[in-house]
This record gives structure tokens, sequence and C-alpha cells, in this order.
């Protein structure tokens, strides 16, 4: 189960890194910009991504993943007054996540958690989360991508490109690794 530990931890720093370039291809304003009022901005899914890490992984073995603290409500409004701010709280709840998960051991993984008192075991909540940051890094994607049209760098194989990507990967030789391995 260690490679479970292992794998996950490079699929969230997988999608970590894809919002973060999506984050890097826009303006300031830009981040900030909503389609319509029930339409979520980058930095209202930023602001949301974080505090959900901040409340799933504090204290994640011993406490629910709903803390008292956590106003889930408030994380959809705009509360950054620019992107160094909006980025520093984005940090802050990886590195929440991230440091939980370094601290764990195999034999957590079949402990019973707690997120609104629905028991989970370590890798249920582990694997809710993977779906559930992905799912709004995926949004943060779009919006950046229809905000750059034209001028967007994809952070996938370019449109017409999966034949030389592939070639590239079939000319290694085959090995035990990791698809992020080599990004």
């Amino acid at each position: 189960m260690n490679s479970y530990l292992e794998s996950i931890k490079k699929q969230f720093l997988y999608y970590k890194m894809l919002g973060e370039k999506a984050m890097e291809q826009l303006t300031e304003e830009q981040l900030f910009w909503q389609y319509n009022e029930e339409s979520n901005s980058i930095a209202i899914l930023t602001n949301h991504i974080a505090g959900n890490m901040l409340s799933r992984f504090t204290d994640f073995l011993t406490t629910d993943g709903e803390k008292d603290w956590r106003n889930r409500d408030s994380e959809f409004t705009n509360s950054f007054l620019n992107k160094t701010e909006m980025m520093n709280y984005w940090n802050k709840g990886w590195e929440c996540l991230l440091t939980t998960l370094e601290q764990l051991s195999e034999k957590d993984l079949e402990k019973i958690i707690y997120i609104r008192n629905d028991g989970h075991t370590v890798v249920e909540a582990i694997n809710r989360q993977l779906a559930h940051y992905p799912y709004h890094i995926g949004q943060m994607v779009f919006i950046a991508k229809m905000l750059k049209n034209e001028a967007w760098n994809t952070l996938s194989i370019a449109r017409n490109k999966s034949g030389n990507y592939n070639n590239r990967k079939f000319s290694q030789e085959k090995s035990k690794r990791h698809y992020t391995d080599d990004l």
C-alpha cells in the first residue's frame, strides 16, 4: 500500500500543477472574472479548494473533516484582494494536504475517519478528495481556456500531436513508472 500513498501524492501534485499552469496564463483581473452571478471565478474556486483542504486535512486522523471553524458558504464569495493573497491561500491548503499525506503510513489506511459524521476509511476519504479537487481544477482550466482562447497554451497533449506523443512513449523501454514522471 505504500505504492498507493506514493501514487496519490503524485496525483495530487499533478492536479496542483494543472491548476497553477492554468492560473499562470491569466492576468490578475481574469482570475476574478465570473461569467455570471451564479458561476464561480477561478479565485472563488481557489478559495473553496483551499478551504476544503484545510478542513479535511487538519488533524486528519483525529477530528471530523468538516471542522466547526469552516464556513463553506463563504468559500463561494471572493475574499481575496489580489492574486498574491489568492495564491498564498491556495498554497496554504496544498501544504496542509501534502504534509498530512507525508505523515500517513500504510497502517493508517484502514483507519476510520469521519466527514460530517460519515465514516470513511482513510483510503476512501483520500479518494473522495482526489475526485473533488480535480473536478474543480478542471473548471479552473476550462475558464482559463475560454478566457485565453487561441492564446491558450495546452496543458495536455496538443491537438493533432497524439501521434508524436505516442511515438515518444513507445520509443521508451517498458518500465514501472507513474505517468506524471516525465511531465
